[in-house]
């Protein structure tokens, strides 16, 4: 069953059982995949590939609002956004340790002969390629950093 389905039923299901923050996030995430299907100017059915990082998208904005409004001191506006990444999170794959993906970066590192900081975008892309949707590009950066230096 394709996400744009799943994110269908559950929001049936917010529907019925009122749950207004989880339907918002829905709605959200639908329309971000109308709007990715209307871009094209084709009417083409998005892959599992291109919904995974619509839904992506969607949670990074939640966390950095989020993380904005915990800064200011506004609890009151953070915790719907972190009951929206919630929602969201069940139609992403399970993420990755930082042991997983730091194998993986040492791993394409060895691979490309990667020597220095020179070498960070060729390993940045070939590992966010391998994990897309299983980690987040912050943890690659840093330990990609990390075992450049």
């Amino acid at each position: 069953m394709n996400l744009q389905k799943q994110v269908m039923d559950k929001m049936k299901a917010a529907m019925k059982a009122k749950d207004t923050i989880a339907l918002q996030a829905l709605r959200a995430v639908k329309s971000a995949f109308l709007l990715a299907k209307t871009s094209t100017g084709v009417q083409a059915e998005l892959t599992e590939e291109q919904e995974l990082k619509i839904i992506q998208k969607q949670v990074k904005q939640r966390k950095d609002s989020a993380a904005i409004f915990i800064k200011q001191n506004r609890q009151d506006l953070a915790d719907p956004e972190l009951a929206e990444i919630a929602v969201l999170e069940q139609f992403l794959p399970e993420a990755l340790s930082e042991e997983i993906i730091e194998e993986a970066v040492l791993a394409t590192i060895k691979k490309i002969g990667a020597s220095g900081m020179k070498d960070m975008g060729k390993v940045m892309g070939m590992v966010s390629k391998e994990l897309s949707g299983q980690a987040d590009g912050k943890i690659i950066s840093t330990l990609v950093k990390k075992n450049l230096m």
